[in-house]
């Protein structure tokens, strides 16, 4: 199926739209225009390079599409003609054309949750899982709601993370550069200083740092080749299953940053559970979506141990009590959960908790990054001062004592 760019005119209002639709043809897609009530005036061909990274959905144009479709269905309108609301609306060029594939296939009969499945790398299992709930109750515009508020609150500790995580890189990526800087273009000119002067002889600080910058001035395409190398093949293993274990297994045990994504984790699973159980999701179903959500390895497989457990006959409480990649608190909540009726409640409290708990640790990661990161930078400006200014209070010393 090809997606075509097309500006038209509605009949009725006159007002112009510009939008996205998918067919096999452009008459195809004249004759889609027309079936919405537009009069086309102009299709194209959408080019290749349109369809890239740039074009990816994001995040909060999910949450809005939930949000705005909650409304519009809320109000009374039917699905389709609150899809085609949205659709105009919507900044997201990708969002647009897997839209308008939604409603060529929610127009030929299937249900929305299945013609929404059809595009996993815009609708997450968890998405699809609550809007099929919420065909099947007649609640979807409750579901959606929730599906934004879900969506809204786990993108907002994933992004509280990645800013703590932006200030210590930044501030070590500028020091590479000041150093870099300094080793490529001062220490050489500190070199020919001290060469042509008699009885010059260079501290071991001085003479490491000069034999670097030599090394970097001559050799700096092995570097690019090595940095490029080191780049592509680990992004492919961090893609591939043995680095993404490697990764997943450092982020639950290796300290400061270990209690940080634990909670993160215990917060995602408690607030997607809460959400999905509060839409009608059956409990295994839940538990097998939101392991799937997780984006943790090790958690996932805690997870589904669970589930088999559950199967037994066990309550999730049980099943996950004394699981090591599962904090106390989650289990002992559940349990009150079920024995109350509760689960959703529950679920939502620790959610609640663990949210709060991130910003906690955050903060706590920031209090003890921040001053290692101005000890280091202070170590290796010292560095640097003594390589240029040792050798001048040597050859002073000479001076003097002549």
């Amino acid at each position: 199926m090809l997606t075509f760019e097309y500006e038209a005119k509605n009949a009725a209002t006159g007002q112009k739209v510009k939008s996205i639709v998918q067919a096999d043809s452009e008459q195809a897609a004249a004759k889609i225009i027309k079936d919405q009530g537009l009069a086309p005036l102009s299709i194209e061909l959408q080019k290749e390079s349109k369809k890239g990274f740039f074009n990816k959905v994001r995040s909060k144009d999910r949450v809005l599409f939930a949000r705005q479709l909650s409304t519009l269905i809320n109000a009374g309108l039917p699905l389709v003609q609150s899809l085609r609301n949205v659709q105009q609306q919507t900044t997201s060029k990708a969002l647009r054309a897997i839209i308008s594939e939604v409603i060529i296939d929610v127009e030929g009969g299937n249900n929305f949750s299945a013609a929404l499945q059809k595009h996993p790398q815009a609708f997450s299992p968890v998405f699809t899982s609550m809007v099929a709930a919420g065909e099947v109750s007649g609640t979807l515009d409750v579901s959606l709601e929730r599906i934004a508020n879900q969506q809204e609150k786990d993108a907002e500790i994933v992004s509280k993370i990645r800013g703590a995580m932006a200030y210590p890189a930044v501030v070590i990526l500028v020091m590479i550069a000041v150093v870099g800087f300094m080793v490529v273009s001062v220490i050489p000119q500190v070199k020919v200083l001290y060469e042509d002067i008699p009885g010059a002889n260079l501290p071991l600080v001085t003479r490491i740092l000069v034999a670097v910058s030599d090394f970097i001035i001559h050799f700096w395409w092995l570097f690019l080749i090595l940095l490029i190398i080191a780049i592509v093949f680990g992004s492919r293993w961090a893609r591939s299953i043995g680095g993404k274990r490697f990764i997943d297994k450092a982020k639950l045990t290796v300290k400061p940053v270990s209690r940080l994504y634990k909670k993160m984790y215990m917060a995602r699973f408690a607030r997607t559970g809460g959400t999905l159980v509060a839409s009608g999701v059956p409990l295994i179903q839940m538990l097998e979506v939101t392991a799937q959500a997780i984006n943790n390895v090790y958690i996932e497989e805690s997870i589904n141990r669970a589930i088999e457990q559950v199967k037994g006959g066990k309550s999730l409480g049980d099943a996950l009590q004394g699981d090591p990649n599962f904090l106390e608190l989650v289990p002992n909540m559940l349990h009150i959960g079920e024995q109350s009726g509760s689960t959703e409640e529950m679920m939502n409290k620790v959610a609640d908790y663990y949210e709060k708990e991130v910003d906690n640790e955050i903060k706590t990661i920031s209090t003890i990054i921040e001053p290692a990161l101005m000890i280091l930078l202070g170590v290796v400006a010292l560095i640097i001062v003594a390589a240029v200014l040792l050798p001048i209070y040597g050859l002073a010393g000479k001076t003097i004592i002549r």
